[in-house]
């Protein structure tokens, strides 16, 4: 019995071993997934844009209604409505962290996309719970109105979003080596859910339901100073979020030499698989941009939502975050017909609506024109 029991360990030790080596072997531990692995990547910007959504910042008007106090619903299960929004209505506050206090349109620096005159700061101070100061690393979101204007995008249609982004020179990053900003997108899935029996007498055990989860895969900026013990000089570098486990990990380095403009981009395929792409410059995305394909806490994605933008900074009160420019931040989709038909119509209902409202001023203003003749006439 004794030698029956060992040889059953050994056995099992044996295959785990085969097995562990299998997963390392094909790349999925918890790593990178090579890009022999990841099923067809497509670069972001491949398909038709949607011009519909996204920014181009060349409003000399563009303005963000705060609508303060900011939501902290990821803190502390509050979110303040009505949310903050842009009057051009393609941005909005992000409910989960609130939204940045400072959006300012700048001029856009040298380098900056051919034509672009202006590009969006994005800055915050308080971040975290209004009123209160956490003195760790907290963020804000800058959200960017997707689904609510298209609505969600099958992934089998294949969306993918990408966006230039400015990191300035080092002396004027907040000093603090961590997390700066993210680029990110929604995305969800129906999946099993375990709901514990929460009653008085809890007489049920726990059950498992079939729910829509959100996940938000991105591209992190994180800086090194060197200010800090063992850092010989300032850089960057990129994080992804993330592996099979949701853990992000790196995957670019950039010398401080490469500051400046920089475009990154996310494709999702039919398979639920999210790629990720970075270039120096304000180029298009090529093949030779990619970094890693990924399926993020083991999800595939059925549906792309929106993109949005991070902006992290120490929480006490004083310290402002690194002063990061964004521009053209947009959206593609390479089975397109769907979406354009939305877009068609909902083009077809502004304009008639502006014709309509346009009718109505001047009918109103003839009304006007002819009370006041008749005034006139009475006199």
């Amino acid at each position: 019995m004794a030698m029956s029991y060992r040889l059953n360990i050994f056995s099992c030790l044996s295959f785990v071993v085969r097995q562990t080596n299998a997963m390392l072997a094909l790349g999925i531990a918890v790593g990178f997934v090579s890009q022999a692995l990841a099923q067809r990547p497509v670069v972001p910007g491949t398909g038709a844009e949607i011009p519909f959504v996204g920014d181009t910042f060349t409003d000399e008007d563009w303005n963000f209604v705060q609508n303060g106090p900011k939501s902290s619903r990821e803190n502390n299960e509050q979110a303040f409505f009505p949310l903050g929004y842009s009057t051009n209505d393609r941005w909005f506050e992000g409910p989960e962290r609130g939204y940045p206090d400072l959006l300012k349109v700048v001029e856009t620096p040298a380098s900056g996309l051919d034509g672009s005159k202006f590009s969006l700061m994005i800055r915050t101070l308080h971040s975290g719970v209004p009123g209160g100061h956490s003195f760790d690393v907290q963020q804000d979101d800058l959200v960017v109105k997707i689904k609510e204007r298209i609505g969600a995008i099958p992934a089998s249609e294949v969306p993918s979003v990408v966006t230039r982004v400015y990191l300035p020179p080092a002396d004027q990053w907040e000093n603090r080596t961590g997390p700066h900003f993210g680029f990110r997108i929604t995305t969800g899935l129906v999946t099993d859910v375990v709901q514990e029996d929460t009653s008085r007498f809890r007489f049920r055990g726990p059950k498992t339901v079939r729910e829509y989860e959100q996940y938000w895969p991105g591209i992190w900026v994180h800086f090194k100073s060197e200010t800090d013990r063992n850092v010989e000089k300032d850089s960057a570098f990129l994080t992804v979020r993330g592996n099979r486990l949701g853990r992000d990990f790196h995957v670019k380095d950039i010398s401080v030499e490469e500051f400046g403009w920089w475009t990154l981009g996310m494709s999702v395929t039919a398979d639920g698989m999210i790629h990720y792409y970075a270039s120096p410059g304000v180029d298009e995305l090529t093949k030779d941009d990619y970094l890693t394909s990924q399926f993020p806490y083991s999800y595939r994605a059925e549906k792309f939502e929106t993109m949005f933008f991070n902006i992290c900074n120490r929480n006490d009160g004083k310290t402002w975050s690194t002063p990061f420019l964004i521009d053209d931040p947009q959206l593609f989709v390479m089975h397109a017909n769907r979406v354009q038909s939305i877009v068609g119509n909902k083009e077809r209902a502004a304009a008639e609506q502006a014709r309509r409202q346009e009718q109505r001023r001047q009918q109103q203003a003839e009304q006007q024109q002819r009370a006041q003749q008749q005034r006139n006439q009475r006199r």
